[in-house]
């Protein structure tokens, strides 16, 4: 949604999405983590699809969910279960998004009927064999239990950025933009719940199976006949999830190398059809990897900490957007700007922090939570903004951006350590290639075009 509102400046140039945004709004540095991360929430969550892919049919057959997966006991548990099936799925959806971009929107369009048409059927067939017994103990785990869950929750969320990589396609950019974003999100977010819901009332919680939910739940009510349409419809979907997801990651990875911060060659589109091949058979090479060893829980508790970071920053560079213009806003006006963003976010990683150390009183929120609030009420008071929208514009400044950086950093202190280990480890590869190799790289290709020194986009 805040994305969208920088469409109308930004044109047909940004399809890269979040990248793109990021890039004019807060400068390279900050775009390119950031690019980093949504590149590596594609992969991961391609990934995660694709095992599903593998439960689903399993199911499908007859056979319990992880039975088709190969167990080499020698390595770690958490990566011993390899899933060559998955791997081979991701081949056959990376050849179709490679093939043509236009067949496989078709190909979704005629898909997404009949997925919406099996929610129908599992929400229908399942409420039938719903016990309200099963939602008794509703949060067995708690406020933390929640928060949590929660956390991970953010999986559902990713691909909804991918809207904006297609804006070359969009004929009405500013309206079809916001309206594709707020109306999948909206649609995803009912079905879910209702989803969700439905599979709870089925079963209790300690039962249902991670890998082919559905399936097994239908199966354990005593509805044998109803998991084959189950396990077709989630086949079918987690097919279109994942022709989606390659052509988004793509895109995304061709925008990128166009500002040659990643290699150039992967911004090439082949002329025949009309499709970025190389950055399609990369991303998709790094998915078929990671399928093949990672199971579900590392891949979930990864791309929640990416997307949750990811959008927090999008929310500062929205602040950033519309209190500040390059050569017009007072310096006053740019350093208050300035201190209130660092207090919004050193307020609410205080919280987070006190929250992931199991802190359960009210003592350590009784001086950051007012910091936040106050500190927000006075951007909103006490600095003016510097821009308004012409045509799209998010609502409830700043408290819309505000509570999104809060949310966003307070469900990341209820991810797990180990997970931030990894992301840091990521994130710190990104730095390494950044500094060495994309930062001179990006200079050069920017100074060669414009005939002078790069002048930063961005704020700061």
């Amino acid at each position: 949604m805040m994305i969208a509102e920088v469409r109308e400046e930004l044109g047909r140039q940004s399809q890269g999405g979040s990248f793109a945004y990021l890039r004019v709004e807060l400068g390279d540095f900050i775009a390119f983590i950031a690019a980093g991360n949504i590149l590596l929430e594609y992969i991961i969550s391609c990934a995660a699809v694709a095992r599903a892919w593998t439960s689903y049919f399993a199911t499908l057959l007859n056979h319990q969910p992880d039975d088709f997966r190969i167990h080499i006991p020698a390595l770690s548990p958490d990566y011993n279960r390899l899933d060559p099936i998955a791997v081979a799925v991701t081949a056959t959806v990376g050849l179709a998004a490679i093939l043509s971009t236009k067949a496989a929107s078709r190909f979704n369009y005629v898909a997404c009927i009949i997925h919406l048409t099996v929610v129908v059927f599992i929400v229908v067939a399942g409420l039938t064999k719903a016990d309200p017994k099963n939602l008794s103990d509703f949060a067995p785990f708690g406020a933390r239990g929640l928060f949590s869950a929660s956390a991970v929750l953010f999986f559902a969320y990713v691909g909804f950025d991918a809207v904006s990589t297609m804006a070359e396609e969009t004929k009405n950019l500013a309206r079809d933009i916001p309206l594709g974003l707020i109306g999948a999100m909206t649609i995803t977010t009912v079905c879910y719940c209702l989803l969700a819901l439905t599979l709870c009332l089925m079963q209790h919680y300690s039962r249902i199976d991670v890998d082919a939910a559905f399936s097994v739940a239908f199966q354990a009510v005593g509805m044998d006949w109803a998991k084959y349409v189950v396990a077709f419809g989630a086949l079918k979907s987690m097919t279109t999830s994942l022709l989606v997801l390659a052509v988004g990651q793509a895109r995304y990875l061709t925008h990128i190398a166009r500002t040659h911060v990643a290699p150039p060659c992967l911004a090439h589109v082949n002329g025949s059809t009309g499709t970025p091949i190389d950055a399609t058979i990369v991303m998709l090479a790094a998915t078929a990897v990671i399928a093949l060893f990672t199971i579900l829980r590392i891949l979930s508790n990864l791309i929640s900490i990416s997307t949750l970071f990811i959008f927090m920053l999008v929310a500062v560079a929205l602040l950033v957007r519309r209190y500040y213009v390059s050569g017009e806003t007072f310096t006053a006006d740019r350093n208050k700007l300035i201190i209130c963003i660092f207090l919004i976010l050193g307020s609410l990683i205080g919280i987070a922090a006190y929250w992931a150390a199991g802190g359960e009183g009210w003592v350590g929120y009784a001086v950051s939570v007012p910091v936040w609030l106050l500190t927000t009420v006075y951007l909103w008071l006490g600095v003016p903004q510097a821009r308004m929208p012409k045509l799209w514009g998010v609502p409830m400044m700043p408290w819309l951006p505000s509570a999104s950086i809060a949310i966003d950093v307070f469900l990341l202190g209820s991810i797990d350590r180990a997970s931030f280990v990894r992301f840091g480890l990521w994130t710190a590869s990104l730095l390494v290639y950044y500094f060495f190799i994309g930062l001179h790289a990006s200079y050069d290709t920017a100074k060669v075009s414009s005939g002078r020194p790069l002048i930063s986009m961005g704020f700061g």
